[in-house]
């Protein structure tokens, strides 16, 4: 099954990363505003994207400061049955060079000694498709949204992530 991952080093503690990914008002900023969540086991998440569409996520797993995982029950057809999980990693630059030496180009434009290591994966697709591939490239946008919201206050959620 295609999978999509990307390795994110946000400059910032993992309390305010944890915070963008399971609060209301942390994913409205960085995904889609609107956005209806809250950070309990089995809720399940309202992600609105223009009239008469959304994604709905249950919340399946809910590790303080460390995971967070989404099954997609609503949505594009290919996304349902799919599986996003955030897993995050609080490190200073030493640890992570050490522990994850393909890191080194994101550890060095890094301003903070500590930050923290976001892995992504939105798995269990069906099939390599135009869909999965421009998802692939849409998740790389709001995953810099994300980084940007940590950093600065301020993200770039849909419908501005392909905006320069």
């Amino acid at each position: 099954m295609p999978n999509i991952h990307y390795a994110l080093l946000i400059g910032v503690p993992v309390e305010k990363v944890y915070s963008a990914i399971t609060t209301q008002e942390g994913l409205s900023a960085w995904w889609t505003p609107d956005t209806n969540a809250k950070a309990a086991l089995n809720s399940f998440a309202h992600f609105p994207f223009g009239a008469g569409y959304f994604k709905e996520m249950k919340i399946t797993a809910l590790k303080p400061l460390e995971l967070v995982n989404w099954n997609c029950t609503k949505g594009a057809g290919e996304w349902i049955g799919t599986n996003i999980s955030f897993k995050l990693l609080p490190a200073d630059k030493e640890t992570l060079l050490n522990s994850y030496p393909e890191m080194q180009g994101q550890v060095e434009q890094q301003k903070n000694d500590k930050g923290t290591l976001l892995i992504f994966h939105h798995d269990d697709w069906k099939e390599y498709t135009l869909m999965f591939a421009e998802c692939s490239y849409t998740w790389g946008q709001f995953l810099k949204s994300l980084k940007l919201f940590c950093e600065t206050g301020k993200g770039r959620p849909w419908p501005d992530q392909h905006r320069t």
